[in-house]
């Protein structure tokens, strides 16, 4: 998934005028709540979504749009509803190929081996940062045309979350048009999906069945330490707009909440270099990924 800075219409480019203090306690709310930092050139793109929200709310000015963010009694769900204009997916289906045919040939293969030998048929995927769906979407299908084949006799689930409302429905929906859907064949979509109209295709019930869809914010540590057993997580262009601290803290539970021996996916312009060195990384064939070590292989690393 992608988490990009919400585009709309084209916004302004900054200028000398002076920021209002109440954007900057809006910055820094933002920033504890989400871990989403704009920075100093960024102000302007900030200013642009409160403006949206100060509109709905007929609010004339950023310090009273504060008081709806901190002490009025609709504060949580404004807070949630800018959140949801900062914050918006951009993604298809198969946009990481190089990723599937490491799990197929790699990554799957190995922990398959490993579970196998404590009798613990199921298996457990994370696309974190899901946006409106089509990356589970397309692990799903991975996984569906592997289970009479690589995954015969085991069964799995994916749990795919987003901090973004608007982006959750949709993705629960499934209903996708031909940009989200360029990469899937005439046979995937014929086996997983249905014509609903207006040239869309919705998923079906076999699509839909491993995924569970949850609204989790990745700076919310009291959840973050409930998504135990993963098998393999993917969090693709999403840390990119965290800073070093946040996106240390995610990446520690990440470690925490996988399995030993699993792997972490990050997008293909984003490392933990300086992040976090408790993670092996590992080439595969145009793509990289990051493995929690086994108790045998971790060596000075967590355990």
């Amino acid at each position: 998934m992608a988490i990009e800075i919400a585009k709309a219409k084209p916004v302004a480019p900054p200028d000398s005028t002076p920021v209002d203090p109440a954007y900057l306690k809006i910055r820094d709310l933002i920033y504890r709540i989400s871990g989403i930092y704009y920075s100093e050139e960024k102000h302007y793109l900030l200013k642009s979504r409160c403006e949206r929200r100060m509109a709905a709310l007929r609010v004339t000015s950023a310090p009273e749009y504060f008081e709806h963010l901190t002490i009025r009694g609709n504060r949580d769900a404004e807070l949630r509803l800018l959140l949801n204009e900062i914050t918006i997916g951009e993604t298809y289906m198969f946009r990481h190929p190089a990723q599937l045919e490491a799990l197929r040939n790699v990554i799957l293969p190995s922990i398959l081996q490993a579970k196998g030998l404590i009798s613990l048929k199921r298996l457990r995927f994370w696309c974190a940062g899901c946006s409106t769906g089509e990356e589970p979407h397309t692990l799903a299908m991975f996984l569906l045309e592997e289970k009479d084949k690589l995954l015969a006799g085991w069964s799995f689930e994916i749990l795919a979350t987003d901090l973004n409302d608007n982006s959750l429905e949709a993705a629960r929906a499934g209903i996708y048009g031909e940009y989200a859907l360029r990469n899937t064949s005439d046979a995937m979509r014929r086996k997983y999906f249905k014509d609903v109209g207006n040239q869309k295709l919705q998923g079906n019930d076999l699509l839909k069945a491993p995924i569970r869809f949850e609204r989790i914010n990745l700076s919310d540590d009291s959840k973050m330490l409930f998504q135990k057993g993963m098998d393999v997580i993917f969090c693709c262009n999403v840390l990119i707009y965290f800073d070093l601290a946040s996106k240390r803290r995610v990446v520690q539970h990440f470690y925490s909440n996988l399995l030993p021996g699993g792997y972490l996916f990050l997008g293909n312009a984003e490392s933990l270099f300086q992040v976090d060195d408790s993670f092996r990384l590992v080439h595969f064939a145009g793509v990289t990924a990051y493995l929690k070590p086994t108790a045998a292989l971790a060596g000075g690393g967590k355990k």
